[in-house]
């Protein structure tokens, strides 16, 4: 299976098309969301059509919020946008006219006041959107979301390279961790080996039983299965990055078992003197470079 781009979870794309005499309008925005959350935004007249705008969105995105805004053209609706209200116009000017006489006042109705009335324009009722409009408004809005998800390509590109760049770093700090532990055993040993004599003071006990005792400490204090975890889980990322696709889920686990196996490195090297300062200080370092891949892989589909 061929490898697949990586997106960003965010973007903007807009697409035009004629309809009528004059032009359909159809924009889409995404942003960061754990899953697909779809907003359609249009005018009351296109909600027919609204079931097979969301199944489209639905196939060509997998995760982000999003939102769709439709524009139609007014001269779609008979040549106007909106109707005026005139059954709620006739009682405003009646109320008007009726308050005036009884309270014996010499004043006229303001008409921009009553156009201003809530509810006193609408769209159309007898609106009709002519023949061929559910196609062009999905002819348009996949347009637009082939460019959206062109720049999110793009953007998923730039995402990836960082996160390679920080994955790297990752890779690094453990080689050079497995290179410091390697050549440290015999230090550690010995090292406990003293703590358990100044325990005892003086107190007699067998000298295999302490060497026993001493490399069973040894074998706790040791970071390798933790550091040949970390590598796996590394080259595991690099792997899923290669491969694209919709990854953002997936990443997110890998550098959740990352940060752990950092966290146990730093707890099992601590306190272990000038060594373990050593493997704190690469600890401390992949755990920030993963942390930089955790903020970059948020925002990947």
């Amino acid at each position: 299976m061929a490898n697949q781009p990586l997106r960003s979870m965010t973007g903007f794309a807009r697409a035009r098309r004629p309809l009528g005499d004059g032009e359909l309008v159809v924009s889409v925005k995404t942003l960061n969301h754990r899953a697909l959350d779809v907003h359609v935004h249009a005018p009351s007249v296109a909600d027919p059509f609204e079931n097979a705008v969301r199944g489209l969105v639905k196939s060509r995105l997998t995760r982000g919020h999003v939102e769709v805004r439709i524009a139609l053209p007014p001269a779609t609706m008979n040549g106007r946008a909106v109707a005026l209200n005139r059954t709620l116009l006739e009682e405003y000017l009646g109320a008007f006219r009726q308050a005036a006489k009884e309270h014996d006042l010499d004043a006229q109705p303001d008409l921009n006041a009553a156009l201003r009335i809530p509810g006193m324009f609408g769209e159309a009722e007898s609106a009709e959107l002519p023949a061929g409009t559910e196609a062009t408004m999905l002819a348009a809005l996949g347009g637009a979301l082939d460019e959206l998800n062109q720049f999110r390509e793009r953007e998923g590109a730039e995402i990836a390279m960082e996160m390679r760049g920080h994955n790297a770093r990752v890779g690094a700090a453990a080689e050079q961790m497995e290179g410091i532990r390697s050549s440290a055993q015999e230090v550690f040993q010995n090292r406990l080996a003293e703590r358990l004599n100044d325990l005892l003071k003086g107190a007699q006990i067998d000298p295999q039983r302490l060497a026993q005792e001493a490399a069973m400490l040894a074998e706790r204090s040791d970071i390798g299965e933790e550091l040949a975890r970390l590598k796996i889980h590394s080259a595991q990322l690099g792997a899923l990055l290669d491969a694209g696709g919709e990854t953002g889920k997936k990443v997110d686990f890998l550098l959740q078992e990352m940060n752990r196996e950092t966290n146990t490195i730093l707890s099992k090297t601590s306190g272990a003197g000038e060594i373990g300062l050593k493997v704190t200080e690469l600890a401390l370092s992949a755990k920030a470079a993963i942390e930089k891949i955790r903020e970059q892989s948020l925002n990947l589909e």
